[in-house]
């Protein structure tokens, strides 16, 4: 099991902010954008970062794109790029495309040619404080759509001593584990305790342990079902 790749698309303030969320919570992230000034902000926090109009076909091309799992189109500010850029990445065969949307009419546009989630910045902002306030035991949330999020979760406790092949969240409940953090203890140079945290890349391989925290992602009722566990 690898880490999810995201391509996203579009670094405005949105656009950057997704890249960040992503990259922390064990994403590799190609971020792509037709300003060198955008593309200089995020290249050091990125696996790449790419100056290039994803409107022109033939430079589209370019883009290592096979191994992309969502193209995240955070294009704001030009609609007819935004709709030309999601157009293509549907004719390149990118599996999930997820676009921001101005207007309801941009939004119909982007779902004809092929967008299979749009993006509402407002209600995503709502929907994401909501959840804060009433599922207090997801640590923290982040929505990519108004239906699908990045999630850190306490491991269930019946996880625990299990692989992430035992476990089979993918097939069981359609939820990807993208990375898991624990805590490490070890024994300074005068003897006090000190704690330190760790990321996981996980494979089928991987035990789980005590105390993991797991960043997952998925539809928002398949991670409420994980945390009931």
């Amino acid at each position: 099991m690898s880490e999810s790749v995201f391509l996203v698309i579009g670094l405005g303030k949105f656009g950057i902010q997704t890249c960040r969320e992503l990259t922390a919570r064990g994403a590799r992230v190609i971020a792509v954008d037709n300003h060198p000034d955008q593309v200089e902000k995020i290249k050091d926090e990125v696996t790449h970062a790419v100056l290039l109009d994803t409107t022109d076909e033939l430079r589209l091309k370019e883009l290592s794109i096979g191994d992309v799992d969502m193209a995240i189109v955070a294009i704001g500010d030009n609609i007819e790029a935004s709709i030309l850029t999601t157009t293509l990445l549907k004719k390149s065969g990118v599996p999930y495309i997820i676009a921001r949307a101005a207007t309801e009419l941009h939004e119909r546009v982007l779902k004809q040619v092929g967008a299979n989630e749009i993006i509402d910045i407002e209600k995503n902002a709502g929907k994401q404080l909501a959840g804060k306030v009433l599922s207090p035991d997801i640590l923290d949330s982040v929505p990519i759509t108004l239906e699908i999020s990045i999630a850190e979760v306490y491991l269930p406790v019946a996880f625990t001593g299990k692989t992430a092949a035992d476990v089979d969240l993918p097939g069981r409940m359609n939820l990807s584990i993208s990375a898991i953090k624990r805590e490490e203890i070890s024994i300074d140079e005068i003897g006090n305790p000190v704690t330190r945290e760790k990321v996981v890349f996980p494979n089928a391989r991987t035990v789980f342990e005590h105390g993991d925290v797991l960043i997952v992602i998925g539809r928002n009722e398949h991670i409420e079902k994980l945390k009931d566990i």
